[in-house]
């Protein structure tokens, strides 16, 4: 679990620089979720390198998007490359690297009065199609259920459409937020909300569910019992500048993974 102070917008820009100009900067975007272990990781490799990084979210397939347009240096991202990037990338002779940094668990989240512990897979389909309407259907207090999702250019959103949806779609009554840390502040502000969040953003202002009677945990993740476990991952190009092969090595060193760690994600 990671502090609230943590917890950052999708369109916020943290820029940390050592000069601020300097010429050899690495630029990282994408993914929310990522957002908070690079943070960390940016502020450690600085210390140590003095090499400028600016950093900033807006989703993984944003930060995919800007990868391919040579935009960034490295994409942030919660889910892998689709198939359609992959080809487009290939167009622009541009073959992307994946590095996966950290494992994580999308756990359902709802407010902490809320009495329900538990929901299965077919249940949280049904509520995210707008099938089951009412807490009291799945156990709960009477109370008409309040739908938060991510929007669609989130990777959180892609891997809970994939593994809890089955690619079925959302109902349009949802409410969809920018960012996981948008998601944590609608539930703990809403007794009848539900919504999904990555471990690593997860505090005590909302309540965990279980996912089939598997909490989602370091454990479960690790061996794959948890429904909703996935990877996080940092994409380069196959010719990376010195900077960015180095921020990325750091990353994924035993220092860059006690980071994951610190953040409330699962080393890799």
């Amino acid at each position: 679990m990671r502090p609230w102070y943590y917890i950052l917008s999708a369109f916020l820009v943290v820029t940390l620089t050592v000069p601020a100009m300097a010429a050899n900067s690495v630029t990282v975007k994408g993914s929310t979720t990522v957002l908070p272990i690079m943070q960390r990781a940016v502020e450690a490799f600085i210390a140590e390198t003095g090499t400028p990084v600016a950093v900033s979210g807006g989703g993984s397939s944003n930060g995919i998007k800007a990868l391919l347009d040579g935009s960034t240096d490295i994409a942030m991202a919660s889910r892998t490359m689709k198939g359609k990037e992959i080809k487009l990338a290939e167009s622009k002779n541009i073959k992307p690297v994946e590095h996966v940094i950290a494992l994580d668990a999308v756990i359902p989240i709802v407010h902490p009065s809320n009495t329900v512990d538990n929901l299965t897979s077919d249940q949280l389909k049904a509520i995210y199609e707008g099938k089951i309407t009412n807490w009291k259907e799945v156990g709960g207090t009477d109370g008409k259920i309040i739908v938060i999702s991510r929007d669609t250019s989130s990777g959180t959103y892609e891997t809970w459409h994939k593994i809890i949806m089955k690619k079925a779609r959302v109902f349009p009554g949802a409410l969809l937020q920018a960012s996981s840390g948008a998601v944590l502040q609608a539930v703990a502000k809403n007794k009848n909300a539900i919504a999904y969040d990555g471990i690593g953003y997860i505090n005590d202002t909302v309540k965990s569910l279980s996912v089939d009677s598997v909490m989602g945990s370091a454990k479960t993740a690790k061996d794959k019992t948890y429904p909703v476990a996935r990877t996080l991952q940092i994409y380069t190009t196959s010719k990376p500048s010195p900077d960015a092969t180095n921020l990325v090595e750091f990353i994924l060193s035993p220092k860059g993974q006690d980071i994951v760690e610190q953040a409330g994600f699962i080393r890799r």
